[in-house]
């Protein structure tokens, strides 16, 4: 098995304001400041992407936004283009996160037009994918996650060296539910499998794939010690500095 970093990004959602976000930005960077076992990225909501990138901007910790529009510039009220994220030093971006797919309605041509346009503003995107409870209980979860991963690289092979796949299960984002550990790599290899189909081997097993669900302290050594799962998107327990220092550091 290829080498790979393990990678633990903090989603912060739409939460704290910029004080609230400079004081965890803060609290985090004192205990990971320094730390190079894992990829550590924080994801804050626009408002506070530039005072939490100045508060990490001399530690290994990266940031990263939550979203973005596929247009360099243009008539999109209310959008972010690429340009300005790199004019913020972000290095990662989130796309393709299941409350854009399903509260927002973004589509899957939204999200390639967005993982291209990322790629060549030279962000690392990070797509998320992932199927609802109906989905996984009538037997389609790993269809509804091939399609999402097709339909989300369409036109990319040697550029899916640079990218970071989320599996999110949409029934254990913010429901205190977990997929267990073999249910997790379950649907990493799937997807592993699925990335070796579009880019070859080599790449496939380059690349990292995280996992997203209620993902604690408690349970995040034991489903990161799976071959396949590369770290975690972190939603709420990215929200207190003292959990999601213990799951980079369970990641580490």
């Amino acid at each position: 098995m290829k080498f790979r970093k393990k990678i633990v990004a903090g989603n912060w959602k739409m939460n704290k304001t910029l004080a609230d976000a400079e004081n965890l930005a803060s609290a985090i960077k004192l205990d990971l400041a320094e730390y190079r076992e894992v990829d550590v990225v924080l994801c804050p909501p626009f408002t506070a992407l530039k005072t939490v990138g100045e508060i990490i901007s001399d530690t290994h910790i990266k940031l990263g936004a939550q979203n973005m529009h596929w247009e360099s510039s243009g008539a999109f009220t209310g959008e972010i283009s690429p340009s300005m994220l790199r004019d913020l030093f972000c290095r990662y971006v989130i796309l393709g996160h299941s409350e854009r797919r399903s509260i927002f309605g973004e589509t899957d041509t939204m999200i390639n037009r967005k993982v291209k346009a990322a790629l060549a503003a030279n962000l690392t995107p990070i797509l998320c994918v992932g199927e609802t409870l109906d989905q996984r209980d009538s037997g389609k979860a790993g269809e509804v996650v091939r399609h999402q991963l097709i339909a989300g690289l369409e036109g990319l092979k040697d550029e899916l060296k640079n990218i970071v796949i989320a599996y999110e299960p949409v029934w254990a984002i913010g429901t205190g539910r977990t997929a267990t550990p073999e249910q997790a790599q379950d649907m990493h290899a799937h997807v592993r499998r699925i990335l070796c189909e579009i880019a070859g081997e080599e790449t496939a097993s380059a690349i990292r794939i995280q996992y997203g669900g209620s993902v604690k302290p408690s349970n995040a050594a034991e489903i990161f010690r799976q071959p396949d799962v590369d770290g975690g998107l972190i939603g709420g327990a990215s929200l207190e500095a003292r959990s999601f220092v213990e799951i980079v550091r369970a990641a580490g």
